[in-house]
């Protein structure tokens, strides 16, 4: 396996693009990373498309090949990749495996999604398709009442309270503010929080992650491609996808999901570094509960002590590891299909030391994409080359 390079990178902002095509936003954040990657298309050899619903919310399926298209990336392999809320991570890692196995000199990973002109029922409905409905899907339950579950049981566990969990909403929504692609940063108090609806007790309005539109993009290749350029160089050091139970039954803990404490060791392994090594992780933060089980997954924070280290501030963009500097999902919006490859973007920027919301002296950033009830998860490990 040879190493492989982030060429160029590209992105719209997330939020509300009721008059573009699905295919048009995933055109212009692809667009936007070709040209900055200063590639020539024709050594372009594959791409990948990470999408969950544009089947029933747009009435789209073949993208990647309608992308490529329109790209004009002519008869190479075009592949829409799903896996919930992990397709555009697993995307990424599909546009690595090709590039570092030596299958093609350069690949491109989209991912896109569309979401914001359905109503609620349709959005959740289809969001929806990402359990296991033959046994799950009797009892109701959504994946916000999944959430407040998994709230619960870290709370009994651990003591994790109302504003510890809340703690994470302010950060992210304050981080929101400093990045002009994030849809809803916003100052919140604690009382604001409190008062706000409650979706699925105690999961309350502000917790949850508003649906989203929007697409980015990332051009992979080795290092032979890459031509002189004014940005740091940032190496893929780590790329590894799991799975885990489609059911929620068959999670022995609703405080940790398998899938992810699986992705992270391999990654640590992979890339030879250790928690202690890593600057910013981007992390599924679908849910303000969920990034405190997944900073404890990655094994960034000791387990049962996530709340904790938000509410002493050691997850802010200065702290002792910096979680969701972009907002998070929380605050940047969640167009599903486009989230894992979002989060490169974020750390990619950070990393090259250009991001409106800085990690000071950024070396080593970690992304962590995770799907449906833990049924897929990806972690990938990038790091500026000196």
């Amino acid at each position: 396996m040879r190493d492989v390079y982030v060429a160029g990178i590209g992105s719209t902002s997330f939020g509300k693009h009721v008059a573009t095509p699905i295919e048009s936003l995933a055109v212009e954040a692809a667009a936007r990373a070709l040209v900055e990657s200063g590639i020539d298309r024709a050594d372009i050899g594959a791409l990948y498309l990470g999408n969950f619903i544009s089947g029933p919310l747009n009435g789209k399926e073949v993208l990647a090949g309608i992308v490529g298209e329109r790209l004009g990336l002519q008869n190479i392999p075009c592949t829409k990749v799903e896996g919930a809320c992990a397709s555009g991570g697993i995307a990424f890692r599909h546009a690595w495996i090709a590039v570092a196995s030596g299958m093609c000199k350069a690949a491109i990973v989209v991912g896109v999604e569309k979401m914001t002109h359905a109503s609620t029922a349709e959005v959740t409905s289809a969001l929806n398709c990402a359990m296991d409905n033959e046994n799950d899907g009797p009892s109701g339950l959504t994946f916000p009442g999944l959430f407040g579950l998994a709230w619960r049981v870290h709370a009994k566990a651990y003591g994790t309270t109302r504003d510890d969990v809340s703690a994470v909403v302010i950060k992210n929504k304050a981080n929101g503010l400093k990045n002009p692609l994030a849809q809803m940063g916003s100052v919140l108090t604690h009382q604001q929080i409190r008062d706000s609806a409650m979706i699925a007790d105690p999961l309350q309005m502000f917790d949850c992650c508003p649906a989203s539109d929007g697409a980015a993009a990332i051009v992979l290749t080795s290092a032979d491609l890459l031509g002189p350029s004014d940005h740091a160089r940032v190496r893929v050091l780590a790329s590894v996808q799991t799975s885990g139970s489609p059911r929620i039954a068959n999670h022995p803990d609703l405080c940790s999901f398998e899938a992810t404490v699986s992705a992270a060791r391999k990654a640590y392994e992979q890339s030879g570094l250790s928690p202690a090594d890593i600057d910013l992780v981007e992390l599924h933060d679908c849910f303000s509960i969920a990034e405190i089980i997944d900073s404890e997954d990655l094994g960034l924070v000791p387990r049962g002590q996530g709340g904790k280290w938000a509410a002493e501030g050691r997850t802010q963009v200065d702290g002792t590891i910096a979680i969701n500097p972009s907002g998070g999902l929380l605050s940047k919006g969640h167009p599903v299909g486009a989230t894992g490859v979002g989060q490169i973007y974020e750390a990619v920027r950070q990393l090259r030391g250009e991001h409106p919301n800085q990690v000071a002296n950024a070396r080593v950033a970690m992304t962590h994409n995770l799907g449906g009830t833990g049924v897929a998860c990806t972690v990938t490990i990038l790091g500026r080359d000196a």
